[in-house]
C-alpha cells in the first residue's frame, strides 16, 4: 500500500472509531458557520447528508489506494457531494456556504487525529496534512458542481424570462402585437422571431405590430435585430409596424443612421389604429357605455 494509502487507511480508522462523536461536532460546527443557508436545510434533512456522505467516506478511505479525492475509490463521495452542491445551488446557498458542508469536517477530524497520535508528532503532522488535502480536493470539487448549478439555474431562468417577456398579443381578427421589453440580443432575437411567426400562423395574422416602449436604447445591432424580425414576418405574409419610437431614440437612430425601412408610429394606439385601417376597419364611438367598437 502506498504512503497515501496508508494515510486513507487512518482516515477509515478514525472514522469507524468515532463516527458518532464527528458527526455531532460536524453538526455543531456547520450550523455555527452556515452551513444550513440561514435555516433552508432542515435539521434532519442536514443530519442525514452528514451520515450518509461520512459512510461513503468511510468505506471510500478503507478501499481506496489512496488519500486522493481523484481516486475511483472515491467516486461515489464525490456523486454524493454533486447531489449535496446541487441540492445548495437550487436553495440559493453561496458557494462559500456550499463549501463549508466540506470544510467544516477538518476540525473534528484534526482533533481525533491529533488524540491518537500525540506521541508521534511526525505521524500526527503527516495524517493531518494528507487528510487536509483530500478534504479540500473534496472541496474544491463541491464548489465547482456548485458554480455549474447556479449556471444551469441562471441559464433556465434566464429562458423562462425571455419566453415571458416576449408574449404575442392578438389585438383584434389578424391583428398581433408584439410588446418586447429590455434589450434585443442574439439569443432573444432568436426566440421573439419564432414565438412570433407561430402566432403569425396560428391567427391567420395579416399585421403584426412590433412595439418597442419598452427597449431602452435602440443602437445599430437592435436595428440589424429588429429588421430580421420584421423580414421574417413578411416572408410569412404578415405586414410589421413599429410602434412605441421615444423621441430620444428617434434622435439617436438619426445619428447613427439606422433606417429600420418599415412604417413606423410613436404609440402602440396610433400603430393599431393603422392597422385596423389596412385591414378595412374603422374606429366609431357607438355612444354605448362599452365606448368604441371597431368594424368592417
Amino acid at each position: 500500500m502506498t504512503a497515501d494509502g496508508g494515510a486513507a487507511s487512518a482516515l477509515a480508522r478514525i472514522l469507524n472509531a468515532h463516527t458518532g462523536a464527528v458527526l455531532a461536532e460536524w453538526l455543531q460546527l456547520l450550523k455555527a458557520q452556515g452551513g444550513t443557508g440561514g435555516g433552508q436545510i432542515k435539521d434532519g434533512e442536514l443530519q442525514a447528508q452528514c451520515r450518509d456522505f461520512l459512510a461513503a467516506l468511510r468505506q471510500a478511505a478503507a478501499e481506496a489506494d489512496s488519500a486522493d479525492a481523484r481516486d475511483p475509490g472515491f467516486d461515489p463521495v464525490r456523486d454524493l457531494l454533486g447531489e449535496v452542491s446541487r441540492s445548495r445551488a437550487s436553495h440559493g446557498f453561496s458557494p462559500s456556504e456550499t463549501a463549508t458542508f466540506v470544510f467544516s469536517l477538518k476540525q473534528p477530524l484534526f482533533e481525533r487525529i491529533r488524540q491518537e497520535r500525540a506521541s508521534d508528532a511526525e505521524a500526527m503532522a503527516d495524517e493531518i496534512w494528507k487528510t487536509t488535502r483530500l478534504l479540500d480536493q473534496l472541496g474544491l470539487h463541491t464548489m465547482e458542481v456548485h458554480q455549474k448549478g447556479r449556471e444551469e439555474v441562471v441559464a433556465r431562468q434566464q429562458d423562462e424570462i425571455a419566453e415571458l417577456s416576449t408574449p404575442v398579443v392578438k389585438l383584434w381578427d389578424r391583428i398581433l402585437a408584439l410588446p418586447l421589453i429590455g434589450t434585443l440580443d442574439s439569443s432573444r432575437t432568436q426566440v421573439v422571431m419564432e414565438n412570433l411567426l407561430q402566432a403569425i400562423v396560428d391567427q391567420g395574422a395579416e399585421i403584426a405590430i412590433v412595439d418597442i416602449t419598452g427597449v431602452p436604447t435602440v443602437d445599430t445591432l437592435v436595428a440589424q435585430h429588429l429588421l430580421k424580425t420584421i423580414a421574417a414576418a413578411r416572408l410569412m405574409g404578415a405586414d410589421c409596424i413599429v410602434s412605441g419610437i421615444r423621441p430620444q431614440i428617434a434622435q439617436t437612430m438619426v445619428h447613427l443612421g439606422v433606417e429600420l425601412n418599415v412604417v413606423s408610429k410613436a404609440s402602440l394606439a396610433d400603430a393599431f389604429a393603422l392597422a385596423l385601417r389596412r385591414t378595412g376597419r374603422t374606429v366609431v364611438r357607438s355612444g354605448a357605455p362599452g365606448g368604441p367598437t371597431a368594424r368592417a
